[in-house]
């Protein structure tokens, strides 16, 4: 589903328009191609189920069914992944669908491909647009419950709540401290699983195959998609949505007949036998019912005690969004297994919580104040190898490759706080250094292909001039906050600033951010003895300390002529175009303010070149 606003008004509103219905916040992540893929034939609900006719013929599927893609996104295993055609990478299924519907928290990778399948559905106009923004379903539904909580009751500041996202197909968890002004800190490490109402659906499914058999059911899967679909949905409408866990649970009566009957031409002996029996019609009791939902309760329950410790229980209230939190049956076991927290709350339209918070968040970004990571970061640094470290490691040039860690798991970060660290050539005549960043769920970690470790992305510098030898200094940060991380690399000797996504989404691409230059002076590059513009300082040097370590002296000779330029407007501007020529990367033209005087009061250079 989708909200929007104005940028003038604020107001914001919930799209409940789709094709083939009306009413609801929310529609299936399917798609329906023709059957060489070339085409999206329908999407949404639309897609998937199809009323059986009695007066039209029960034809085979001349059409291809596609669902729940969006789950080959999260870190689950691949047999767990849905099935896709041969032919069609889920990649293509997210552009495809993002092309007719702009649609939980997901990896770095993941971000990176969405972004790049945004930008192929032409959604946006670069692959790094800024018109594009991240924020996890969570965070985006605690935006949301922050007027909520107050309407309800008066909620204290400093206060703390455990909001609980109970969706389709995953589950995400996140306790927040309502802070002055409005703006939430997270307080605890975000946690979740693939435990949504979908795997109610995948238990309803399994019933079913008990009843007709494995072959049977993948037949009509495979033939009769539409009206597989139409049953589940009308298990969903009839059964699910309805279900209190209350022992008054009128049996459901499920009629092949009416919902399947294509079902009836797969079904085998002894099974067709007893459905025959039973005028194909069986009884879907409380108890049936109530062992769909378990399991899944379960974990999510096992979810929320983690999360309340990890808090030292100190909860106000539980906030529960998601369209599972309709579930009666779900409120009221997680309202007996936590009874001890004085406010369980569920929003009037708990569906559109995530999507009218994410738009709150696009409308005030500094809503958000600090965030915890869920990862240790690092980057893969050569080191020399010495005894104690393992003999099989040691490479033929006596170094060791290792995991640098530069950020650890479960820290509090601001928006936008950067982790930095200046690294130096490995050899006096290293002319590439590459910083390949890692990323683990472990609070620290040793070597980067250990397991759990992965690679989130790569930054490369090249200094073809080796002349400086090691003295050659490389500030390497890494920015948290936003929902992207940054990476950033700045050359200390030629000042070169590169900024890119740790994920680059499209085959590896390094990508460039332009922007405004600080200028702090000008000084002599000793690689080269040309005379460039600081525009980048060290957070942890003046600039007199970092001209004195990482740059040649001037003479007075060589001052002089530098303030005659910077008094000389004509000769300024040839310094910004030459400047221009130096940092080539940047890509950017050089302005000068209006007011700005270049004159010196100081001194008189009448004559004194002459």
């Amino acid at each position: 589903g989708f909200s929007y606003a104005n940028k003038v008004n604020f107001e914001i509103s919930t799209n409940n328009i789709w094709p083939d219905h009306v009413g609801q916040f929310k529609t299936n992540t399917a798609l329906l191609y023709d059957n060489d893929l070339s085409e999206v034939k329908a999407w949404g609900r639309s897609a998937l189920a199809e009323k059986p006719s009695r007066r039209r013929p029960q034809k085979s599927n001349n059409s291809t069914h596609v669902e729940l893609f969006k789950l080959h996104l999260g870190d689950i295993p691949d047999d767990e992944k849905p099935v896709l055609p041969e032919n069609l990478h889920y990649k293509q299924a997210i552009t495809d669908y993002l092309r007719e519907l702009v649609p939980a928290e997901f990896s770095e990778k993941a971000k990176g491909i969405m972004r790049g399948c945004i930008y192929n559905a032409e959604l946006i106009e670069t692959p790094n647009s800024p018109n594009l923004q991240f924020t996890t379903e969570p965070e985006a539904a605690a935006i949301y419950c922050i007027d909520t909580l107050k309407e309800c009751y008066e909620f204290p500041v400093g206060k703390s709540f455990l909001l609980v996202d109970c969706g389709g197909g995953t589950i995400d968890l996140t306790t927040r401290r309502l802070l002055k002004g409005n703006r939430l800190g997270e307080i605890t490490e975000r946690t979740g699983g693939f435990y949504g109402s979908s795997y109610v659906d995948r238990e309803f499914i399994n019933f079913i195959k008990r009843i007709v058999g494995s072959s049977a059911l993948r037949l009509l899967q495979k033939n009769h998609y539409s009206q597989f679909q139409y049953m589940i949905q009308e298990f969903c409408r009839l059964v699910k949505t309805v279900f209190t866990g209350s022992k008054d649970f009128r049996t459901f009566e499920l009629d092949f007949n009416e919902l399947c009957p294509a079902i009836k031409q797969y079904v085998q002996e002894p099974l067709k036998n007893q459905l025959v029996e039973d005028d194909w019609i069986i009884d879907v009791d409380f108890y049936t019912v109530k062992a769909m939902f378990d399991p899944v309760i379960n974990q999510i329950i096992n979810l929320i005690s983690l999360q309340l410790n990890n808090a030292h229980n100190d909860c106000a209230a539980i906030y529960l969004v998601g369209g599972f939190s309709e579930s009666k049956y779900l409120q009221t076991r997680i309202r007996s297994t936590f009874n001890y927290i004085p406010n369980i709350l569920v929003p009037k339209d708990p569906v559109t919580a995530i999507a009218r918070g994410a738009v709150q968040y696009g409308l005030n970004m500094k809503t958000i104040k600090t965030r915890v990571l869920k990862y240790s970061y690092g980057v893969k640094l050569a080191f020399e190898w010495r005894p104690g470290d393992p003999p099989e490691r040691r490479t033929p040039k006596g170094r060791i490759f290792k995991f640098h860690q530069m950020a650890t798991r479960g820290t509090t970060v601001e928006v936008d706080q950067e982790f930095s660290e200046v690294f130096v050539p490995f050899t006096k005549k290293q002319q590439i250094r590459t910083y390949r960043i890692y990323v683990t769920r472990k609070s620290f970690g040793t070597y980067c292909d250990e397991p759990g470790m992965r690679f989130l992305g790569g930054l490369k510098i090249d200094s073809q001039n080796t002349s400086h030898g090691m003295k050659r200094p490389v500030l390497f940060s890494l920015r948290f906050g936003k929902m992207e991380i940054d990476a950033i690399a700045i050359d200390q000797l030629k000042i070169h600033h590169r900024c890119i996504s740790a994920t680059p989404p499209h085959d590896g691409e390094v990508r460039y951010d332009h922007g405004f230059l600080r200028f702090f002076g000008i000084t002599q590059d000793p690689e080269t003895n040309d005379y460039i513009m600081v525009t980048e300082l060290a957070p942890y040097m003046d600039i007199r300390n970092l001209l004195h370590q990482n740059f040649f002296d001037l003479s007075w000779c060589d001052k002089l002529y530098w303030l005659r330029n910077i008094a000389d407007p004509e000769i300024l501007e040839d310094t910004f175009k030459a400047a221009d020529k130096i940092i080539p990367s940047l890509d950017t033209s050089f302005t000068v303010h209006p007011d700005a005087s270049y004159k010196s009061r100081l001194l008189n250079f009448e004559g004194v070149f002459d």
